[in-house]
C-alpha cells in the first residue's frame, strides 16, 4: 500500500526544459546548481557534459559542438548554474529572444495554369540576343505553354489564345501571331496524356496481379 501511496506520475513532477536529455539529466543538473562549494560544482558541472557528450560520440570533440552542449547545460538549469564555461555564455534574454518572420514570395499570376516557371523561362528568353537559339526557346516556351493549357481540363485551345498569353506575358517582346507558326497540334499533347495514363494503369494492374498468390505473414 505504501508503494502506491508513493508513485509519482509524470504530471505531478516538474516540467523538463529539455525532455531529450530525460529526467535524470535534469536531475544532475539541478544537483549541480545547489552545490556550495565552486570547486565541486565546475568539477560536476564539466562530468554532466561529459555524459551529454557521449550520447552522440560522433560529434563530442567538435568545438560547436561542445558550445552547444554548454548552452544546454545553462537552459536546463534556467541560468542559475554558476560555472566557468570554456565559451561565452549565451544570456538568457537572446535564446529566448523571438526570431524575425521570414519573408515569403507571393506570385500571383495572371495565368496560373502555366505555373511561375513559364515566367521565369519567358524572362530569360526575352533577354537573349535575336537569332535561331532564342527562336528555338521561344517556340518551346510556347509549346509548353500549350501542353500546360491543355492538362487544365481543356481538350483543345486556338493556338491564337497561346500567342496572345505570351505577347502578354513577354510585354509584347515575342509576337508569335506575326510570325504565323504553328505550334503542335492539340491532338499530339492529349494523345500523350492518354498514352502516359494507360501505361501508368497497367503498371499498377500488373502489380496487383505479381502480388497475387503470395503469402502473407
Amino acid at each position: 500500500m505504501n508503494l502506491v501511496e508513493n508513485l509519482e506520475y509524470n504530471t505531478e513532477r516538474p516540467k523538463l526544459i529539455i525532455p531529450e536529455y530525460g529526467r535524470h539529466f535534469q536531475k544532475m543538473v539541478n544537483h549541480a546548481v545547489s552545490i556550495e562549494d565552486a570547486v565541486e560544482r565546475n568539477k560536476v558541472a564539466k562530468a554532466i557534459i561529459s555524459v551529454m557528450g557521449n550520447l552522440q560520440p560522433h560529434l563530442r570533440d567538435v568545438p560547436d559542438f561542445q558550445h552547444k552542449l554548454w548552452d544546454q547545460l545553462f537552459i536546463m538549469s534556467d541560468f542559475k548554474l554558476e560555472v566557468e564555461s570554456p565559451f561565452p555564455i549565451t544570456a538568457k534574454e537572446v535564446l529566448q529572444q523571438r526570431p524575425a518572420p521570414l519573408e515569403y514570395p507571393q506570385n500571383y499570376p495572371k495565368y496560373r495554369f502555366y505555373g511561375n516557371n513559364i515566367k521565369r523561362m519567358i524572362d530569360v528568353a526575352v533577354q537573349w540576343e535575336k537569332g535561331d537559339m532564342r527562336d528555338g526557346l521561344e517556340y518551346a516556351i510556347a509549346n509548353h505553354m500549350k501542353k500546360c493549357y491543355l492538362n487544365w481540363n481543356k481538350d483543345t485551345v486556338d493556338d491564337k489564345a497561346i500567342f496572345g498569353h505570351l505577347f502578354e506575358l513577354s510585354d509584347g517582346e515575342i509576337d508569335f501571331a506575326k510570325k504565323g507558326e504553328n505550334l503542335t497540334d492539340s491532338g499530339q499533347f492529349l494523345k500523350n496524356r492518354i498514352a502516359k495514363t494507360q501505361r501508368s494503369n497497367s503498371g499498377k494492374k500488373n502489380q496487383r496481379n505479381s502480388n497475387r498468390g503470395k503469402k502473407r505473414f
